[in-house]
């Protein structure tokens, strides 16, 4: 007989439950704030009861952890991309916005960045890892972009550049927070591409400005249709 009443299930349904506590637990997490909810909440949000849901994660804490190695195995894979081949000017642009809702599907943890990272010091090491990563990738891309005279900066100016850019990827989601813009989703990622753009725009040989001001343009006409 199983502990506590409870009914163990096939290994299919098992797995099919485990990944609805994940999805279920991101979504509120995102909503609501990861430090807001609890086990219950989302025990309660797929209508199982709270034993059901400790029968496949013993705790919250089980769940942050394989939520975050989730989003680290992704971010990786999408990190190395351009360290492993060379993006161009456009292919660039569209990178960001990879980069950018792919936090942003995870903004719980970037949202409440350092309570999560001592709390859970294990998570604290492996995101230190991203965090170098995002350096690495942007410092890829941004060799690339000079090595096509794309921008113009030496290399003191291109390792600022990196580290700001990998700044404003890691906290453009509490800027916007504290600013208590009430933006859509998509409007945020796009405010999020353009502060870097804007970044990158002040190194721009004269005869790419116009691709920057086009950025300006797209951002203005989304902001005013919102």
């Amino acid at each position: 007989m199983a502990p506590c009443g409870l009914v163990y299930e096939s290994s299919a349904t098992r797995m099919k439950t485990r990944d609805k506590i994940l999805l279920t637990s991101l979504s509120l997490f995102n909503a609501e704030g990861e430090p807001n909810v609890t086990t219950v909440d989302v025990a309660n949000e797929l209508n199982i009861s709270p034993g059901n849901l400790y029968y496949h994660f013993h705790g919250k804490e089980e769940i942050i952890q394989e939520l975050f190695a989730a989003f680290e195995v992704e971010l990786n894979d999408i990190l190395s991309a351009p360290i492993e081949k060379t993006l161009g000017a456009k292919d660039a642009w569209f990178y960001l916005y990879i980069v950018f809702e792919h936090i942003f599907n995870h903004r719980y943890l970037y949202r409440n960045l350092n309570d999560i990272l001592q709390r859970y010091p294990q998570i604290a090491k492996r995101f230190s890892k991203l965090l170098e990563l995002k350096v690495q990738a942007v410092r890829a891309v941004a060799l690339e972009l000079r090595a096509q005279n794309f921008i113009d900066l030496d290399d003191a100016l291109l390792e600022r550049l990196c580290d700001n850019v990998a700044m404003s990827l890691t906290f453009w989601l509490n800027y916007n927070q504290l600013r208590e813009r009430n933006t859509s989703n998509e409007i945020m990622i796009h405010q999020g591409v353009f502060q870097v753009m804007s970044l990158v725009s002040q190194h721009l040989r004269p005869e790419y400005r116009y691709f920057y001001d086009e950025c300006c343009a797209l951002f203005e006409a989304l902001a005013i249709s919102e």
